[in-house]
């Protein structure tokens, strides 16, 4: 089997059902999204099964769950029934109430970094954050029912996630979270009311 087809050298690339300009926002989102998934797969190698082994089974979850959202976006066919659903999304809003109870109380805002894979998860953050972004204008440019509006959704509560699991590999590593040096108290509940995410964006 050849691994090139030459399909794409005009600049254009297969969805399940037609073909777009391969910077079609649509395209812009799936990649961001396997991008998002590249930057997890680093974490994973970065993290000791020993220590992290019910985090390295959320993002092998998550890695899976992305693939359905890639693959949903991709299908454009007039009947088509999409993979993702709400059920993971609950899943992950249980799995942050109960990594945000484990690293020390938050009251300002923190530097992304710490361990390895702490520093990776924080990319991985900014990259679903990206994904979302990208998500509203495809949103905004198609008619209702063309986009599996459950993708956006995962997005918004995956970001949260990874900022939660982030935090916790370094309280497990014993390294400590480093506060933004000029930020003000912005977490009165020890940033345990709103589950994870970068406050300045609040939601």
């Amino acid at each position: 089997m050849n691994l090139y087809t030459r399909t794409g050298d005009k600049g254009k690339t297969s969805l399940i059902g037609g073909r777009v300009d391969k910077d079609d926002v649509r395209v812009e989102v799936y990649g961001t999204i396997d991008e998002l998934n590249s930057f997890i797969g680093k974490a994973v190698s970065e993290l000791d099964p020993a220590l992290f082994e019910d985090v390295l089974q959320d993002l092998e979850n998550i890695q899976n769950e992305l693939f359905d959202c890639g693959g949903d976006l991709a299908n454009v066919m007039k009947e088509r029934r999409y993979k993702m659903t709400d059920e993971p999304i609950e899943v992950m809003e249980q799995r942050i109430d109960i990594l945000m109870d484990e690293p020390p109380l938050l009251e300002k805002f923190i530097l992304p970094g710490g361990a390895p894979a702490a520093a990776t998860l924080h990319i991985a953050r900014t990259i679903t954050r990206r994904a979302e972004r990208q998500m509203v204008t495809l949103l905004k440019q198609s008619e209702e029912g063309d986009v599996p509006l459950v993708v956006q959704r995962y997005l918004n509560r995956l970001s949260d996630y990874l900022f939660a699991v982030a935090r916790v590999v370094n309280s497990r590593l014993n390294v400590p979270d480093v506060e933004y040096a000029r930020s003000a108290k912005v977490f009165k509940d020890g940033g345990r009311a709103k589950k994870g995410g970068d406050k300045r964006e609040k939601d």
